[in-house]
């Protein structure tokens, strides 16, 4: 670097005492020369490093460090994760000495940190250049506190800058200070101690570069050879992990060999090639000195030096193996991996720096604690190899995705086998029960058990004992399944099965197991046919090689059974759930948990054949049973009081079943927690009791609660999630609110269709509740024709579904000349439902025209009845279908007076909006709850918000509670956002006309504001 008018310590950094790899050795000899003359200001001492290559500003770290030297505190640039070094600290630190050196700063100094003489020595120097009072020139230490007294005192301006501090203990005394305001200290270090922020000291983490940072870098570096830039360029950033040392090198070798990103990055995921190979020594453009993981791995030594000794090394290798994001530290209280760490804790005297040669283990040391691996994680915290953070569970250690390749890459091989064996039966250990409620520790446990597949090769398959490790996968293909995405399931089941066959034979046991679980796959999935097929095969198979008596056997039948009871062969389900049931109590015993689990699916079957007395009383004898065998908390238990409210219900027996399943839900949220699956289904199902029983307006909190749930525990695409929200429009719809009902239907079906097929029963239905809310809510219909077809083809022609569509269509038709499509693209008229519905279309549909249910209706009392009581009357007492019990009875209090159009079922009156906006939909809900944002198109509003789920929904209080809003949306492609607002709790018809137009004027404000002029929020 060129000397900027100050005076350097030495010339060449690599042979002076600020160079890399040098040494200061203090012989307690300091001597006096002649006075030197007067050095003219600006000072420079030490030699600060020139920027790299396309050198990124990183704003944001800057603007934490510029922070920090407002409020007077010295900034300290500590390592977040990478290993040994290379996110760019150093860097950093000399933008800010240049801009210093630049800006005419009176000193600045740049001290290496790694030994605390260097400091003093420079500081010793210094104190003579500055003239500091009290510096001799014969005491080294003498004359650095004579320096850190000036730079306290003085009023020039002076910027300090200690490179890799590593020794907080011994830097302790020797940091500057500056009372007058006038100067600043910028440290950089790998570590991660408590001593380095105390004294109004402040820590700023350097990570690596964020992605947008990395694809600077590389196109900046790379513009002389714009040809290699081949659009892989943020591929190539994340596989490097965004670090910016290994950028560096990679664009240096990309430039030498002429390599495209994409080239470059086919060689970077070669297994069979090391880093040193695509990051090597020659690649060093930027001065580091040293080899890509020897730099990562540089802190090892120290590690393994720091208490508990010896177990930074196996340790590191441990997290070498799982997945970099991160994976839950109970993985570290786990009997294999103390066990592991037990046998391979390595000595420490004569530690070597090579981190690739074996060293023996120590086979006398006491067995290792849990308490003992936590304070090696911390160890390799505080050195920065991995990142340890309980606020980040279950991904609460994690370690940079090179730092783990230089570790497995040195790793010697014996080692190499143990270590993921360990790690392997560590996560079978800590992997929750099947059906637990902890779906994000499921996922980060399957993405390391992934992780660890990938890293390891076929050791799962293949492992240095006895122990079948390839189960872990098994477990991570069971959660997947739990999972509820259906594609994510079939597929991880279809490579698993085939894996397994490769690796143990088509007719190993494992092998016929994974088939099994992908036939469950394809039955949840909706791809009953192929479930079946593979179920049928398997069956044979275990007769043949097991016995018709083998546990695995019977396990396959019960499956058989389960999938021949989903596509309606009940016949058959219950002669093979008999045998079944035989067999087991024959072999495992009548209170064995698969016997009751048995009776229990037999007794379901028995049902759906109209044995209802024999279903109920055998489902009331495995209650009696899992009570006695189980205990009453028992899941099983549980689920047995929730299988008998189902058949209560059938029976006609709602108050009891209302009752019993209120009593299993109480179990399971005190057994298994709010949140457990098991619990989210009985709140469910619940709902869908009271639906059953024409008490929508009970239903509904239950739903919103459930849907809250799923969406939360299992997430908004899972298939519970799907059907809650389903059962909430159509719960909604009920209730008479169709504007929120229809949003929300929409949803329901879009998911339906994306998640399970266009095809799948629970889409079918959707689309068809989603039919009947545009028809009260006055909303476009769709194409009906092509949803008919769709439900006389997979449905059949004579479903109850497939006729209130056809119905439906008929009336429509018969309403207006044309199409149906061209009905619903028209514009929403305020007729009355009798006007749309015609009495013949009626007759032919229940049997009686408008005036005949009038009749009925009057005789039975109807004027003097909820909304709810007549539409539950119409359905029990004279068989009318869902859809025409809510058409018969809206008409009848529209024409008694009861209802006006626009009135609600409870007698409010409401109306509601829509507009199709491009703009995401969480700018949408932001647009309504950001103030700076609602004035610019909603003026004047005054709206509390009550419940708020960005992108999704919304409700509010609107002025001061008098009415409320819910806005629901729906996305309709990549960009585009369809908005429903409906305005509920209005005084009368005059209300709603005037919301009416309102919402159509401020949707139309919010589209153009979101579309052409966002404002600044």
């Amino acid at each position: 670097m060129a000397d900027r008018g100050g005076i350097a310590a030495g010339g060449d950094a690599s042979h002076n005492a600020s160079g890399p790899y040098s040494q200061v050795v203090d012989q307690r000899q300091y001597h006096v020369h002649t006075p030197r003359p007067e050095v003219g200001w600006p000072l420079q001492l030490g030699v600060v490093p020139a920027l790299a290559s396309a050198f990124q500003p990183r704003t944001g770290l800057r603007a934490q460090i510029d922070a920090a030297r407002a409020d007077g505190s010295a900034a300290v640039l500590t390592q977040v994760l990478s290993g040994g070094g290379g996110v760019g600290k150093s860097q950093l630190a000399a933008s800010y000495a240049d801009a210093a050196l630049r800006d005419g700063v009176d000193l600045v100094l740049w001290a290496p940190g790694t030994e605390v003489q260097q400091i003093i020595t420079l500081y010793a120097q210094a104190a003579g250049l500055v003239g500091a009072p009290g510096a001799g020139g014969k005491r080294p230490e003498d004359d650095a506190r004579a320096f850190l007294s000036w730079l306290a005192t003085t009023d020039r301006r002076w910027l300090v800058v200690l490179d890799d501090l590593n020794d907080p203990a011994g830097t302790e005394s020797w940091w500057p200070v500056s009372r007058t305001g006038s100067g600043w200290v910028l440290a950089t270090t790998r570590l991660q101690d408590a001593r380095l922020t105390g004294g109004g000291r402040r820590a700023v983490g350097v990570d690596v570069y964020l992605p947008e940072e990395a694809g600077a870098y590389l196109r900046s570096r790379l513009s002389d050879t714009p040809h290699l830039l081949d659009g892989s360029v943020e591929d190539l950033a994340a596989a490097l992990g965004h670090l910016p040392l290994a950028l560096s090198h990679a664009a240096a070798y990309m430039i030498n060999e002429d390599l495209t990103g994409g080239r470059y990055l086919a060689l970077l995921h070669d297994s069979d090639r090391r880093l040193e190979q695509v990051l090597p020594e020659t690649a060093d453009t930027e001065g580091y000195g040293r080899q890509i993981a020897t730099t990562l791995l540089l802190s090892l030594d120290a590690a393994e030096r720091t208490e508990p000794r010896g177990l930074a090394l196996p340790a590191l290798r441990l997290a070498a193996l799982l997945d970099p994001a991160g994976h839950p530290r109970a993985l570290w209280e786990t009997s294999a991996i103390l066990n592991h760490l037990t046998r391979h804790r390595t000595p420490v005297e004569g530690a070597t720096h090579d981190p690739s040669a074996a060293q023996e283990p120590v086979t006398a040391e006491e067995p290792v604690t849990a308490e003992d691996a936590h304070r090696a994680l911390r160890t390799l915290h505080r050195y920065a190899l991995v990142a340890d953070d309980i606020r980040d569970e279950p991904r609460a250690v994690r370690v940079h995705a090179l730092t783990a390749r230089a570790a497995r890459e040195h790793t010697p091989a014996e080692e190499f086998r143990a270590t993921g064996a360990a790690a392997a039966h560590a996560l079978i250990q800590i992997w929750p029960d099947s059906g637990q409620p902890r779906p994000v520790l499921a996922a980060a446990l399957r993405t390391n058990a992934d992780t660890l597949a990938r890293n390891t090769g076929d050791l799962l398959w293949r492992p240095p004992c006895d122990h079948d490790l390839h189960l872990l996968l098994y477990r991570a293909g069971i959660s997947v399944v739990e999972a509820g995405i259906a594609a994510d399931a079939i597929d991880y089941w279809q490579r698993l099965a085939a894996e397994t066959e490769r690796q143990l034979g088509s007719d190993h046991p494992d092998t016929r197991l994974a088939r099994s679980n992908l036939a469950v796959s394809y039955r949840r999935g909706g791809q009953k046919e192929r479930a079946i097929a593979l179920l049928e095969q398997a069956d044979t198979d275990a007769a043949r090689l097991y016995g018709d008596e083998h546990p695995r056997t019977m396990l396959f039948r019960a499956n058989l059974a389960t999938s021949y009871w989903s596509v309606g062969r009940t016949a058959e389900a219950i002669a093979l759930e008999e045998r079944v049931l035989a067999d087991r109590e024959r072999v495992l015993g009548p209170d064995h948990p698969d016997t009751l689990n048995s009776r229990s699916n037999l007794a379901t079957s028995y049902a759906d054949v109209g044995r209802t007395a024999e279903a109920i009383a055998m489902e009331e004898g495995v209650l009696a049973d899992r009570k006695r065998v189980l205990g009453p908390d028992h899941p099983d238990t549980l689920d047995s009081r929730s299988g008998l409210a189902f058949l209560y219900r059938d029976e006609g027996r709602t108050d009891e079943a209302v009752q019993l399943l209120a009593r299993a839900l109480t179990g399971r949220e005190r057994v298994l927690g709010p949140d457990h699956p098991r619990t989210l289904d009985a709140r469910a199902s619940l709902a869908g009791f009271h639906l059953s029983a024409g008490r929508p307006e009970d239903a509904v909190p239950l739903l919103e609660q459930a849907v809250a749930g799923r969406e939360r525990v299992l997430g908004p695409d899972h298939r519970s999630t799907l059907a809650a929200r389903a059962d909430l429009g159509f719960a909604l719809l009920n209730t008479g609110h169709a504007a929120e009902a229809h949003t929300l239907l929409d949803q329901a079906a879009e998911g339906a269709r994306r998640v399970l097929g266009p095809d799948h029963h629970d889409t079918l239905i959707t689309r068809v509740n989603l039919a009947a809310a545009a028809v009260r809510a006055r909303r476009p219909l769709g194409s009906l024709p092509d949803l008919l077809a769709d439900l006389e083809r997979v449905l059949g022609p004579e479903h109850d579904q497939t006729r209130n569509i056809r119905d439906l269509l008929a009336a429509l038709r018969e309403h207006r000349a044309g199409s149906v499509d061209s009905m619903s693209s028209g514009p929403r008229t305020g007729k009355k439902i009798t006007e749309k519905l015609s009495a013949a279309a009626l007759a032919e549909s229940t049997g009686k025209d408008w005036l005949g249910w009038f009749a009925v209706l009057d005789h039975w009392g109807a004027g003097e009845r909820a909304h709810t009581e007549i539409a539950r009357h119409l359905r029990e007492e004279h068989g009318v279908n869902g859809w025409h019990a809510q058409s018969i009875t809206v008409g009848y209090e529209q024409e008694r007076g009861l209802r006006e159009v626009g009135q609600s079922s409870t007698g409010t009156w409401e109306t509601s909006g829509s507009k199709t906006i491009d703009a995401p939909a969480e700018k949408i809900t932001e647009a309504f709850v950001d103030e700076s944002i609602r004035r610019h198109w909603l003026p004047d509003a005054d709206l509390t918000i009550r419940t708020h789920r960005p992108g999704k929904s919304l409700t509010a209080d609107w002025d001061d509670g008098s009415s409320r809003i819910s806005l629901y949306l729906t996305a309709k492609g990549p960009t585009k956002t369809t908005v429903g607002v409906g305005h509920h709790k209005l005084d009368d018809a005059d209300a709603v006309a005037a919301y009416k137009v309102f919402w159509r004027e401020r949707l139309a404000e919010l589209k153009t504001l979101l579309e052409e002029t966002p404002p600044e929020s």
